[in-house]
């Protein structure tokens, strides 16, 4: 999102977490959704000898999010003081997920409110086990996980751009939804790419099986986390999200279900 404000880039995919806190300080002026990415995709883990079997058992535990007010620690530190009745949300800890895994190992952290294929990967490098998913606490077992934004200017002096951008992705939700184990061998190839280390492609598979590509953005769910950065104090009351949303941007929305076998 800095990025994006910095005019360094000009459309990125982020999740419902930082684009709330763009907007809030723009006062509604920096930031435009014109897409949905991803939905759901989202577990809550505990290290192996933690005692925590429920979402109720942690109560304060420490708690291990991507990043302080990320889409997952906003959800985490609403969970345990709205749901769990904590006086304070400082069992929750900020630590980058590729350090989480060492951290667990090491006892100093007892859970993670983590994205996949973090998650999956928890489970496997540091025998982490699963709580929950995160969806069986929204209504509908659906919300939000990843999004396409832009800025207006870019938005109002590059339609063209835009909708080019658009149709590729629209082509690539679909392909995802219908073609999804074809795809597992050239995501692993990716994602080793970007952090340079092999998932194992049954990690990819669980990861990806939690997964619902999505063009719908899902705007219950900027409503639902608008209102718990509020009352987390993390910014200001979110009054007008209908600037949020570009409708047109994303015609023809695609919001089945991916299935892995």
């Amino acid at each position: 999102m800095g990025a994006l404000s910095a005019g360094a880039i000009d459309v990125g995919y982020v999740g419902p977490g930082p684009v709330l806190a763009s907007h809030g300080r723009s006062r509604g002026e920096a930031v435009r959704v014109i897409c949905g990415a991803a939905a759901n995709g989202v577990v809550i883990v505990a290290r192996k000898d933690s005692g925590i079997k429920t979402l109720k058992d942690l109560a304060g535990k420490r708690i291990a999010t991507p990043q302080h007010g990320n889409t997952q620690d906003i959800a985490a530190r609403n969970y345990v003081t709205r749901e769990l009745g904590q006086k304070d949300h400082k069992n929750v800890i900020a630590v980058p997920n590729a350090e989480q895994a060492a951290m667990m190992q090491r006892g100093e952290i007892d859970a993670a409110w983590v994205p996949e294929p973090w998650g999956a990967r928890l489970m496997v490098d540091a025998e982490a086990t699963l709580v929950a998913e995160e969806k069986d606490l929204w209504p509908n077992k659906s919300f939000s996980l990843t999004v396409v934004v832009t800025t207006p200017e870019f938005l109002k002096a590059h339609p063209d751009i835009i909708e080019k951008l658009l149709g590729v992705h629209r082509r690539w939700t679909r392909r995802l939804n219908q073609e999804g184990p074809a795809q597992l061998s050239a995501l692993g190839d990716a994602l080793f790419k970007l952090n340079g280390k092999k998932l194992p492609t049954a990690v990819i598979r669980e990861a990806f099986g939690r997964v619902v590509f999505t063009d719908d953005p899902m705007q219950s769910t900027f409503a639902s986390m608008g209102q718990w950065t509020f009352d987390l104090g993390f910014g200001p009351q979110l009054s007008r999200l209908d600037t949020l949303f570009v409708p047109d941007a994303a015609s023809k929305p695609t919001s089945t279900k991916s299935v892995i076998p």
